[in-house]
């Protein structure tokens, strides 16, 4: 037995040693990429190169939707070429299967020659699935093109509620949660990895918004007092670099209470911009847009110093595929999320009607994923009548 169980540790041992390595490495690069390379500047580059990528399930629904509002939107730029729209297919889960791949290589290169792209949905096979166990295609897309950044807003007006979430996006449990160790069938082990550096520039993000907007609040969240390490580390960062920033008052909550927080309608109005590690920013965006409205109401930006990627919040919806009901899918979430990309790029003007448009037609359009309520592309077509009235 002793023997047995040495065996069993050496290869988890060997397992974890390739695991830290390949994270040293990391470290290393990024740290090369802060030093010889600077943002991308939107402002000097032309054309600048828009990508379409349809994902899953419903996902080929609200992408379309959503390019449809884009090309009206940016008629000029594109006619005069400003502008370049691309079109990438393959990222369905089908074709993923197929090459066991989380992102084929193709996809990836397609990806790699747009400066920002629009992604729907994708699906991330779990146990019993039908599908092989890949890796999600958006952990792998975050950690290629180092979109260290998912910042995701949530508005309730009539509540006074203006939320910016900073969730880092390439550390943390996602980044290694396919990498996990089996080591016998009564012992599995997961690995969660915090950076000095990734901790840093998506802390010093979120002040820099904060103090770019007039925002005197940060709060930083982690359970720190229980994942001492990572969390802990985490934190620190969040010391180290609020001691730059004289003028924004800084806080620091755990997940837990925090969630609890979010549900008390006295103490939620005081939060402004929040800054998490992955998992726990996963989770609380998803809970904050319920706030709002629900999953379909959110969009996310996905951002790097040289690629964004921008996106619905919400999953794939295959059901909705399987029950013929993916016409009746919402693409709020993803329209919200084509208004981000309109500003990443410089577009205010377009953002903020598109922004405009549909704080207007969510009120008077009812979508409810079934025949009861209007097809995707009904609400579109809304959508485009109120923007063209703006102009007007």
């Amino acid at each position: 037995m002793r023997e047995a169980n040495a065996a069993i540790v050496e290869r988890a041992k060997k397992q974890f040693g390739e695991i830290v390595e390949e994270q040293l490495s990391r470290i290393q690069r990024l740290k090369e990429a802060n030093a010889n390379g600077t943002p991308l500047n939107y402002a000097l580059e032309r054309p600048i190169v828009v990508g379409f990528v349809g994902g899953d399930g419903i996902g080929p629904y609200i992408i379309k939707e959503a390019e449809r509002v884009l090309q009206f939107l940016l008629d000029d730029k594109l006619s005069t070429g400003e502008v370049i729209f691309r079109e990438i297919e393959g990222l369905t889960i089908e074709r993923r299967a197929k090459l066991m791949q989380s992102v084929p290589e193709d996809v990836m290169d397609a990806i790699k020659r747009c400066h920002v792209i629009l992604k729907g949905p994708t699906t991330t096979p779990k146990a019993g699935d039908p599908y092989p166990n890949l890796e999600s295609a958006n952990v792998t897309l975050r950690r290629e093109l180092d979109l260290f950044a998912n910042v995701r807003p949530v508005k309730i007006p009539e509540e006074g509620i203006d939320w910016v979430f900073f969730r880092e996006n390439t550390e943390g449990a996602y980044a290694l949660g396919s990498r996990g160790i089996n080591v016998t069938e009564d012992l599995a082990i997961d690995f969660k990895v915090t950076t000095t550096i990734g901790a840093e520039r998506i802390i010093r993000m979120a002040f820099e918004y904060a103090k770019q907007n007039g925002i005197n609040r940060v709060t930083v969240v982690t359970k720190a007092n229980i994942i001492k390490a990572t969390d802990g580390k985490f934190l620190k960062e969040a010391e180290r670099v609020a001691r730059n920033y004289h003028d924004v008052v800084w806080d620091h909550w755990f997940v837990d209470i925090f969630a609890a927080k979010l549900m008390d309608a006295n103490r939620r109005r005081g939060f402004r911009v929040i800054v998490l590690p992955n998992l726990y920013g996963d989770i609380i965006t998803d809970e904050a847009a319920e706030l709002q409205g629900g999953v379909g109401t959110a969009g996310s930006a996905n951002i790097g110093n040289r690629y964004a990627m921008f996106e619905a919040i919400h999953g794939s919806a295959l059901r909705m595929v399987e029950e013929g009901r993916a016409i009746y899918a919402n693409p709020t979430s993803i329209m919200r999320a084509a208004a981000m990309l309109l500003r990443h790029i410089g577009f205010m003007a377009e953002a903020r009607s598109l922004d405009t448009a549909l704080d207007v037609c969510t009120k008077q359009y009812i979508i409810t994923g079934r025949s009861d309520g209007l097809t995707c592309t009904a609400f579109t077509d809304h959508l485009l009548e109120t923007i063209k009235n703006q102009k007007q």
